[in-house]
């Protein structure tokens, strides 16, 4: 006898002021790719889509991101608290030279440090914003 079927986890939905923007942010921090249709538009051609909703698909073209284009967002503030995170994203590394390796490419990127925690021995870690301000951290876990 099978047990209960349960909803599954298709993507994380991010709301943003700039669609393409932070996809694009996104797309080059984790490898993923658009799925098909959402790709950016050739030069000089309107990017429809890029106003709109946007998804990002991991390299197994399962889980992914979707970016929700909104007039105007109120960033978190945390971790002072005036404007609460609501949601933010657990990226994990293997080790610490990964970790400061993403480091460099979170910032060259847009994204700007938040907390730095990256000398705790128990659990590496750095929280960032994402250039629409989302919080997300990157810490060293080992593999599943």
């Amino acid at each position: 006898m099978s047990g209960p079927e349960f909803p599954q986890v298709r993507q994380v939905v991010l709301d943003t002021a700039d669609a393409r923007g932070l996809a694009e942010f996104y797309r080059q921090l984790l490898g993923y790719a658009y799925r098909p249709g959402d790709e950016p538009p050739g030069p000089g051609q309107d990017d429809e889509r890029g106003r709109d909703w946007l998804v990002l698909r991991d390299q197994a073209g399962g889980k992914g991101i979707a970016f929700q284009q909104v007039t105007s967002l109120r960033a978190p503030t945390w971790p002072d608290g005036a404007i609460p995170q609501q949601l933010h994203l657990d990226l994990t590394v293997p080790g610490k030279a990964s970790l400061d390796l993403q480091h460099e490419r979170a910032l060259a990127l847009g994204a700007r440090l938040v907390l730095d925690r990256s000398g705790d021995e128990a659990e590496p870690l750095r929280v960032y914003a994402d250039p629409s301000g989302h919080p997300f951290c990157i810490f060293v876990a080992p593999p599943d």
